[in-house]
């Protein structure tokens, strides 16, 4: 499953993000999304979980957290 994760903050890394999601089951992958020109983080990023149950839990025990 496919996660969007918005209203982050500019500090939050791709392996801060990875790491928050692991404590809920197997991250493929963790992409912030940056602006092309400043290299600076647009706010918002996409977490890929191949488990849909585990990609249920974190959106429902992270959901508003950011």
């Amino acid at each position: 499953m496919n996660i969007y994760i918005g209203n982050l903050s500019y500090s939050v890394t791709e392996d801060s993000l990875k790491a928050l999601f692991d404590e809920f089951g197997e991250v493929e992958s963790a992409k912030i999304i940056v602006d092309k020109f400043t290299g600076r983080s647009k706010g918002f990023a996409f977490v890929e979980m191949p488990s849909n149950s585990e990609a249920d839990q974190a959106i429902k025990a992270l959901n508003g957290k950011f």
